[in-house]
């Protein structure tokens, strides 16, 4: 079985069933598209997640099936998904929670998988506890942690809001990379401090590209410009594509250029389906001469 193996790049967090305007339901969430990122990239991927996924149709519950077939995934029961709407009004992202999946619990998780070489803590809806993830032991630990800064009313449907974040020191200090957006970096100023004087923390700006912090130093990385069909999920690429990247030990400059380019593909498709391959990454910026470890 899958779950027998030690998986290269594990992913932790709600996989989420996404409501498109038109009310057609969509698997997301950060943890699927980071471990699909990496599984076509070419690491063994898993998912531990937690939720109820056949409420939803057989075209939802089949895709879950589909995607099995690239990642392993371990589901804790529940009586829902964690379920989103995503609406842009006047260029920011608008975010209504409509049901929840609970905790995830870590106890849950292969005895070896704690000892990933990547292990990407992918929160959307606090979902993790920060304390119980400090007991991991990856080579190279991951955080996008969006879901640790949002609020919503909790037992009832609502708008959710992005709150200060704030993780334990035993937690902090053991982060290797850190992905944020322009939206929340600004409610994540100690965290982002204590993270890129030692380690990688990358802002993404959508269209803006991004800023990237490396030990202390900064710089920009370009967004590529193409047509956009939907850009749910691009920074959840974006963040996969830089933390298995670092972990092989590739040049922090080459690793952006490659998550920004996997972003700029995904955007052109809709939902996890448009997740790239690494060969499709590398010849997206062979045609731009961008190519180059340096």
């Amino acid at each position: 079985m899958l779950t027998q193996l030690v998986p290269e790049y594990l992913a932790i967090g709600h996989v989420t069933v996404d409501l498109y305007p038109d009310g057609r339901p969509v698997l997301g969430g950060t943890a699927l598209y980071a471990a699909l990122t990496a599984a076509r990239f070419g690491l063994s991927a898993a998912v531990l997640t937690r939720g109820n996924f056949e409420r939803y149709g057989p075209d939802v519950a089949e895709d879950l099936a589909r995607y099995a077939r690239e990642i392993a995934l371990i589901v804790q029961d529940a009586q829902s998904a964690t379920v989103f709407t995503n609406r842009t009004v006047a260029g920011r992202r608008e975010q209504t929670i409509h049901a929840w999946a609970g905790p995830i619990d870590l106890n849950g998780l292969p005895p070896h998988w704690r000892s990933s070489r990547v292990i990407h803590l992918a929160p959307v809806a606090q979902e993790i506890e920060p304390r119980q993830a400090s007991r991991l032991n990856p080579s190279y630990l991951g955080v996008t942690p969006q879901g640790w800064m949002r609020q919503w009313p909790r037992g009832h449907e609502g708008r959710v809001r992005l709150t200060q974040l704030r993780l334990p020191l035993e937690l902090l200090s053991r982060i290797d990379g850190m992905v944020l957006s322009s939206a929340e970096h600004t409610l994540a100023r100690d965290e982002i401090e204590a993270v890129g004087t030692r380690g990688l923390v990358a802002i993404t700006r959508g269209a803006d590209g991004a800023q990237i912090i490396d030990r202390g130093r900064s710089f920009e990385v370009p967004a590529y410009p193409v047509p956009v069909q939907n850009d749910l999920g691009a920074g959840d690429v974006f963040a996969a594509v830089l933390f298995l990247l670092r972990a092989e030990r590739e040049p922090v400059s080459f690793a952006a250029r490659m998550a920004s380019a996997a972003a700029a593909l995904r955007i052109q498709g809709l939902g996890p389906e448009a997740v790239p391959t690494r060969a499709e990454v590398e010849a997206f910026l062979e045609r731009r001469g961008e190519l180059r470890r340096s």
